[in-house]
């Protein structure tokens, strides 16, 4: 394979099919039966309804479980009925059938969309604001004597994302939790509306900041399937360099803010020096710490300030200094303690609800879509098989991170490799390594990454050359639905240790 050749990466099976709105539930729920891993409920999209009206559509994305893996998408129009309450905007009701009861994992999506656009799932069991911020009093779901329920946020001490958690406690234990993300909701996917491709991909990137390169990888892989476009073997081996620094700069985050709520300041501090670095890496290679105006349709685009030789140098510093400090705090009984048994994820749960990221791996789940559905230069880089672990509490997830961490080097310094071999030495000034021109046609499609938090998915409509609409699915918000089911006896001391495990992202839950 030449310098300039694209990547031959086979294409996963991506099946896309319609269902009536009666029927996606059960659709749904006989593809997970079927062994397939329930991966979101998007929507609605803007797509002209059967008869020319812009009812809308709303899309259930089930993913294959082993390798490689497909993709099924189950799109229904939302029907629309006259409504007697006059309240009703032009007496019209948005309703489909509840997909929770059968898929529980659809609980916080269904939610949403009612918050948002006012689509009212039948037979939800419990609709609750989520995105919205609500009014009257809070529900109380645990009952017994001296029983209370104490806010917590949404602004917290610390350098923490706006999140409201209701904790149900009786003084210690954590009974009951309810999480609401309303506080971060900044009205993302109405922004995509009619931008052209460039300014999609630039808006992508801001959905997540945590996982700027990763959102912009799924967006810009969902506007070059729809427009038959192929990416340089250059660009893909950029993309893969910068997912792995944003991957290595998130992972050091949480054990910067697990060291934190331990009070061990020496070890917080080195974990802060080490993601310092990794940004500042970030920064030289591309002018941004967040890895921002990298990637884009059709390949990357940015100037490097430093050489890749530099690069090559201070990664492999900066990974002896972090895996010794990574040791070192796996080795601190005192630490250790504070995180086993912590915020207990079991298999059972976490398969259920279609878990992703180290919070399915830590509970056992070998699933990792850079090696499931490989994308970029990942094939041929050859990532190794997802580090797992069977506990599913705090330490098997920081056990994860730490395994994902070496790799994560290892993959950096092999795509530099690649890239100096391929000419690339004094960084991304060839432009070759871009398609600068894109071909922008209609349709629709979807594309993924593994972001540092697991899997994103991005469903993208191009209508007439512009966007029609952006369809996200963070891996914070399919994950954090989960974190309620992580108090299993555990304590109001235990809170942060649970919180800082998931390693989530608030923006990614409140677009």
């Amino acid at each position: 394979m030449n310098a300039d050749q694209t990547t031959g990466v086979p294409e996963p099976a991506i099946t896309v099919s319609e269902a009536p709105a009666w029927d996606l539930a059960q659709r749904v729920a006989s593809r997970a039966r079927e062994g397939m891993r329930f991966a979101g409920l998007l929507g609605p999209g803007r797509s002209p309804g059967p008869d020319g009206s812009r009812a809308g559509k709303i899309y259930a994305i089930l993913c294959g479980r082993g390798r490689p893996s497909s993709i099924h998408v189950l799109s229904s129009y939302v029907p629309s009925s006259v409504s007697s309450d006059r309240s009703a905007a032009g007496g019209q009701v948005l309703s489909v059938p509840s997909l929770t009861r059968l898929a529980p994992a659809a609980d916080w999506y269904e939610r949403k969309m009612h918050d948002m656009y006012g689509i009212i799932p039948v037979g939800h069991p419990h609709l609750r604001p989520l995105i919205s911020q609500g009014s009257g009093p809070t529900t109380s779901h645990v009952l017994g004597e001296g029983m209370f329920t104490m806010p917590y946020g949404p602004v917290r001490s610390g350098v923490f994302e706006a999140v409201e958690y209701m904790i149900e406690t009786p003084g210690e234990e954590i009974p009951h939790l309810e999480v609401r993300p309303h506080p971060k909701h900044r009205g993302i996917e109405e922004r995509f509306d009619q931008l052209d491709i460039e300014t999609g991909a630039l808006l992508a990137e801001r959905i997540e900041g945590v996982a700027s390169v990763a959102h912009a990888i799924a967006f810009c892989q969902a506007v070059e399937r729809i427009c038959d476009a192929s990416i340089p073997r250059r660009a893909a081996l950029w993309r893969v360099l910068h997912a792995e620094l944003e991957r290595i700069a998130n992972h050091l985050d949480v054990a910067v803010r697990l060291t934190e709520a331990a009070g061990l300041a020496v070890a917080n501090a080195r974990f802060g020096i080490g993601k310092e670095h990794a940004q500042r890496l970030r920064a030289d290679l591309c002018g941004s710490r967040f890895g921002r105006g990298v990637v884009a349709p059709g390949g990357v685009a940015a100037p490097a300030a430093s050489t890749l030789g530099d690069a090559h140098a201070a990664l492999h510093d900066l990974e002896k200094a972090v895996m010794s400090d990574t040791e070192a705090a796996l080795q601190t009984p005192s630490f250790v303690d504070r995180l086993r048994g912590a915020g207990l994820i079991d298999e059972k749960t976490a398969r259920d609800h279609g878990a992703v990221g180290p919070l399915a791996r830590a509970s056992g789940i070998v699933e990792d879509t850079r090696t499931d559905r490989p994308y970029a230069a990942y094939a041929e880089l050859e990532p190794q098989a997802p580090a797992t672990r069977s506990a599913g509490d705090a330490l098997a997830r920081l056990e994860v991170r730490q395994e994902e961490l070496h790799a994560s080097f290892k993959m950096a310094c092999k795509a530099i490799s690649e890239l100096v071999a391929a000419g690339d030495a004094a960084g991304m000034r060839d432009q070759s390594s871009r398609v600068t021109t894109i071909d922008v046609r209609d349709g629709e499609n979807i594309g993924w990454s593994e972001g540092p938090h697991g899997e994103i998915l991005s469903l993208v409509s191009v209508r007439g050359g512009r966007l029609e609409s952006t369809l996200s699915r963070p891996a914070s918000f399919h994950n954090l639905a989960l974190l309620p089911r992580a108090f299993q006896g555990d304590i109001l001391t235990d809170f942060a240790f649970i919180e800082a495990s998931f390693g989530l992202s608030i923006a990614g839950a409140a677009l």
